[in-house]
């Protein structure tokens, strides 16, 4: 990860070709050039920053600090799924939140008194109700969001623009605490790196991939919110949007979304309701220490099932074996994953899980 020149496609390559990350420093300078990575790259694989590395893991030698890499048991299931998944994920505060059922609630940096009220009262009964809270620790609709969730004794999850030693914006520091403690702060990035502009949209695809769907609460035309409602409806996920006056610019994003086709939403019930079999796939929360019975999966998914062995095989074989479009394998891989029926390898590759 400190390695320059290497994002979350060519380090899934790198483990692909060379089977753990320790190859890749013993690894020929040839076999590397084979891979097409940058000169800057090649030239740090060959004299690694290691200070910087022992940096990292004093980080994790901290109270509640945990790293959870792409392929441990812990590692979200849904965000598995999303292209450019991150590899690592530093954790401050509970990593078994990240396996629970979410829903991300974003919006405005400067809301109305009301979306600031819609925010916190959604994020409420949505929290009491069982589901986390997802949001982006930034002011406005996400802090609400947060403050909402854990005013009802329930789970939030904030994925930081920083690294996870860095709290931005700096307003939001005793919320973020607050965070930790009845849920976690999630960052893909390194302890020590600060708030920069990329960082936040790379972020956002962070908040839609751990979620079942997102809810934009109030939104402009041209809000950040509608690049993680946009990339949330790309992962396969739900869009719930509030609608609101005509005459407030705050709606006009919201309004832009449901034109869009996200569904119109008025009370949480609403969200609830439509998550449907999504929502029971991926409760209650797992653990990877203590996973819960698995679920008996339907008529249908059990023939499914048959399609697969306990060898991983790409999802265009599946496709041929069975006869169901890409699009619905796709789905039914996904309910048998959540449900723990099925397991996902590197390569985009699936197996049934061996009992």
């Amino acid at each position: 990860m400190r390695a320059p020149g290497i994002g979350p496609a060519r380090y899934r390559r790198l483990l692909e070709v060379f089977g753990a990350p320790a190859a890749v420093f013993t690894a020929q300078r040839s076999d590397l050039a084979a891979l097409d990575l940058p000169e800057t790259s090649l030239a740090y694989f060959s004299a690694p920053d290691w200070g910087e590395v022992e940096r990292d893991l004093a980080w994790l030698e901290r109270p509640n600090n945990h790293l959870i890499h792409w392929q441990h048991p812990a590692y979200p299931i849904l965000l598995r799924q999303i292209d450019q998944a991150p590899p690592l994920l530093f954790v401050h505060g509970d990593p078994a939140v990240l396996r629970a059922q979410q829903l991300a609630i974003v919006g405005a940096r400067n809301p109305t008194p009301a979306g600031r009220e819609t925010a916190r009262d959604f994020a409420a009964h949505l929290a009491g109700a069982g589901m986390v809270i997802t949001s982006g620790l930034a002011v406005g609709v996400d802090a609400e969001a947060h403050t909402g969730a854990l005013a009802s004794q329930g789970r939030t999850i904030a994925v930081m623009g920083t690294g996870p030693d860095r709290i931005y914006p700096a307003s939001n520091r005793e919320l973020a605490y607050a965070i930790a403690e009845q849920g976690a702060l999630v960052s893909e990035l390194v302890p020590g790196k600060t708030a920069l502009a990329e960082h936040f949209p790379r972020r956002n695809r962070i908040i839609s991939g751990l979620s079942l769907g997102v809810l934009v609460v109030e939104a402009t035309a041209h809000s950040g919110s509608l690049i993680t409602a946009r990339l949330a409806a790309e992962q396969g996920r739900e869009v719930f949007a509030i609608p609101g006056s005509i005459h407030n610019p705050m709606a006009k994003g919201c309004h832009a979304l449901i034109r869009e086709g996200a569904k119109l939403v008025e009370t949480a019930a609403d969200i609830l309701e439509e998550l449907g079999p999504l929502a029971m796939a991926a409760a209650p929360a797992q653990s990877a220490d203590s996973p819960p019975p698995l679920p008996e999966p339907d008529e249908d998914y059990q023939q499914f099932l048959q399609y697969l062995g306990h060898e991983p095989i790409p999802i265009d074989l599946l496709v041929e074996r069975c006869g169901l479009t890409a699009e619905a394998v796709s789905s039914m891989l996904l309910i048998l994953e959540l449900q723990g029926h099925v397991v996902a390898a590197p390569g985009g590759l699936y197996s049934r899980r061996h009992t």
